[in-house]
This record gives C-alpha cells, structure tokens and sequence, in this order.
C-alpha cells in the first residue's frame, strides 16, 4: 500500500508528474522577476482545490445522483452509488481510481504539490530569511510556516 504522501504521484504517468513539476518551476521562475505578484498567487494556491478535494466532490455527485435516480426513477441507479463507493475506497487505499488519470491531466495536482510551489514563493519572498538570525530558531521556523 502506498504512503498518503506519494499514493496518487505513483499512480499518475511520469510524463503528467514531470509536466506538474515543470510548471511549478516555471511559475517559482516567473515570480522570482515579479515578487510583487507572489501575495496574489499565495492566494490562488490557498484556494486552490487539491486532487483529492476532486475526487471527494465527484464521488458525492455522482453517488448524490444515483440515490435520487434510483428512489424517483429506477432502482438500478442505486448501482451507481455503489460503484462509486467501491472506486472511493479503491482511491483510499491504493490512490487510484478512474478518475484520477483523468484528472491529473486536467492539472489537479496534491496537496502536496500545491504547498511545495507555495513554500518555494514564501521562500523567494523571504519568509525564512529570519529563521537563522533568530535566537528562538523553532519559534520563528513556526512563525515562517504560519504556526
């Protein structure tokens, strides 16, 4: 079973990992020309919906829709429901689903991918600048990170 932190990146072709990553890079790039535009995307990125947000909002609408399908319409919708399930637990344990490739190639990224694109602005802005000059080094490594 894969770790929660690499599940969906090992499931993903390499060629989609290595376009996500490639694009965090030239973003960090561009913001390293422009730091007067790095608040605004700090706050795209902090809104931004992770793979996992996805998949959770497309298994509720999906099985959402073959309740209600299958009380008002036909009681094979009630399949639906339970497909869905299945693949949500397929996802939970292994990281993978049908919708995941799919999405991924939409450019849904991790949470972990969208915090390493966050840290690196933060890092260009010069939130850690202070974390080695400070006397108390883990209050202010908290304070970088916003805890």
């Amino acid at each position: 079973m894969s770790s929660t932190f690499d599940r969906v990146p090992a499931h993903t072709s390499e060629e989609i990992n290595q376009r996500i990553q490639n694009d965090i890079r030239k973003r960090v790039r561009h913001f390293a020309v422009h730091p007067d535009a790095i608040p605004r995307r700090l706050r795209e990125l902090r809104e931004e919906w992770d793979i996992e947000r996805a998949i959770e909002a497309n298994a509720s609408a999906l099985a959402f829709t073959g309740v209600v399908l299958g009380v008002t319409r036909d009681s094979r919708w009630l399949a639906l429901p339970a497909l869905v399930t299945a693949f949500l637990f397929q996802h939970a344990i292994q990281g993978w689903c049908p919708p995941v490739p799919v999405l991924r190639r939409m450019g849904f990224r991790t949470a972990h991918e969208i915090e390493q694109e966050r840290t690196a602005l933060k890092a260009l802005r010069g939130d850690f600048s202070a974390v080695s000059s400070e006397q108390d080094k883990p209050g202010a490594a908290l304070a970088a990170v916003g805890l």
